[in-house]
């Protein structure tokens, strides 16, 4: 059975949906197709969200009328029958006066999980309508029958595996199945979400309970790029990565896929496959356990870091310190990305700074502390054996005109990362490619 995901630009558009449709019926496998909300719904009703806060809810009504004025235009370009419009009219109708319904009472966070919801819901169901009018036999499986989070916000797999089976026992005729990616319920049976980008880990979740052949991840490009075609000319997908080399890209910056979809996949030995919608004979990227040793893969980017150095006498020759500086980050529930350490001073980083002054007032009280905000982790990811020599030269040698404000490595064999600045982000990755890709690499 494949797991068969496809993002918000997939299905962005009534032309993009109708390609969906085809390339869902491509084979005779049994498959579940997970969809995202269509491209911009999401951050249209996180604005609306907004508004209801600050309860401007004018400014949300008109909102959420011009969101419905899009589906509208959607619609008419996606059926061609009076009697799918009509299914599609009342979706839209029933839909939009229950976002309209938030206007008329206390807007809460749970309120807004409802609200975010909304996208998934819409795009699942008119793809339903539409495969329908031309003839595909679909069952539609909503998520929140079966994707669930519990206490410490973590997916409840057995739950997942269990409730999905029921879904799919219940129509042992069916070849395709239709779902929700991101929406799910929370451990009070709450509406939640993953996150956003959460649709990958959707279908990796579901990938990883039905035990998948593969779950194919489709979207705007043909598969991981070994650089931000944004920024740097001359890059091009990578063929096969290993799942921790694609988890440390996708952390890292590495747009096209969630962080937190290849662990269910990799503990499970599922392949992902990284698939373009617009280009579907494109190879893409695989990502498995077999992949090519002793190389450089490719170099991703993340910015919006903040570095915090903490400074203290009392670290010499001390035990304690260190636990005491992650305690207060655990107390604030705020990741730490990078560390690297001295004798007298840590140097970390974050990408959260919500907590950030409460955090520093902590740190303060033992130790003196220095912040740099704007920073960029730029990310050199590979097969780096411990005893090969020459990866160091290569990549540093690389960055000799860029300012480093940190290094950390030795986490594991696959990543590399540098802290620089973000006006550096662009010479960097510039750098990085020309000194790794276009001349010759480690021997």
């Amino acid at each position: 059975m494949l797991v068969m995901k496809f993002g918000g630009t997939s299905v962005g558009s009534a032309e993009r949906m109708k390609e969906v449709a085809k390339l869902i019926t491509m084979d005779s496998h049994k498959k579940i197709v997970v969809l995202s909300a269509v491209s911009g719904t999401t951050n249209k009703l996180v604005a609306i969200g907004d508004a209801l806060y600050k309860q401007k809810k004018e400014d949300a009504t008109s909102k959420i009328m011009t969101l419905r004025s899009e589906y509208e235009a959607l619609i008419a370009e996606l059926y061609s029958t009076e009697a799918s419009l009509t299914r599609a009219n009342e979706l839209i109708e029933e839909n939009f006066n229950y976002l309209i319904s938030f206007t008329k009472d206390l807007f809460t966070v749970y309120e807004e999980r409802a609200l975010l919801a909304q996208g998934e819901l819409l795009s699942t169901n008119l793809f339903k309508i539409y495969c329908d009018e031309i003839g595909i036999k679909t069952e539609l499986i909503p998520a929140l029958d079966f994707m669930r989070i519990d206490k410490n916000l973590e997916p409840d797999e057995y739950y997942i595996q269990s409730n999905l089976e029921k879904e799919l026992v219940a129509h042992e005729d069916t070849s395709i199945f239709i779902t929700q990616g991101y929406v799910c319920r929370n451990a009070f049976g709450e509406i939640d979400n993953l996150k956003r980008g959460g649709s990958d880990y959707t279908a990796t979740l579901i990938g990883a309970a039905i035990n998948a052949d593969e779950v194919q991840i489709w979207t705007d490009i043909d598969g991981m790029h070994n650089n931000d075609p944004r920024i740097v000319e001359g890059t091009h997908p990578v063929e096969a990565l290993s799942y921790n080399e694609a988890a440390e890209l996708a952390y890292f910056g590495a747009k096209i896929l969630h962080p937190s979809c290849v662990w269910p996949a990799q503990e499970h030995r599922i392949p992902i496959a990284l698939k373009n919608t617009m280009q579907p004979e494109a190879r893409g990227t695989i990502i498995s356990e077999h992949t090519d040793k002793d190389r450089v893969t490719a170099i991703a980017a993340k910015d919006g870091i903040t570095a915090i150095k903490i400074k203290s006498g009392r670290m010499l020759n001390a035990y304690g310190f260190l636990r005491n500086v992650f305690e207060v980050f655990e107390r604030y529930k705020t990741p730490i990305d990078m560390i690297t350490t001295s004798e007298v001073a840590v140097s970390l980083t974050i990408d959260d700074d919500t907590r950030l002054s409460d955090i520093l007032d902590e740190l303060k009280k033992y130790a003196h502390v220095e912040i740099d905000n704007k920073q960029t982790i730029v990310c050199v990811v590979g097969d780096f054996l411990s005893e090969k020599k020459g990866y160091a030269e290569q990549i540093f040698g690389s960055l000799k005109d860029i300012p480093i404000r940190m290094i950390s490595y030795g986490g594991s064999n696959n990543n590399v990362s540098i802290l620089v600045n973000e006006s550096d982000k662009e010479g960097a990755l510039k750098a990085l490619h020309s000194g790794l890709f276009t001349t010759k690499t480690v021997a």
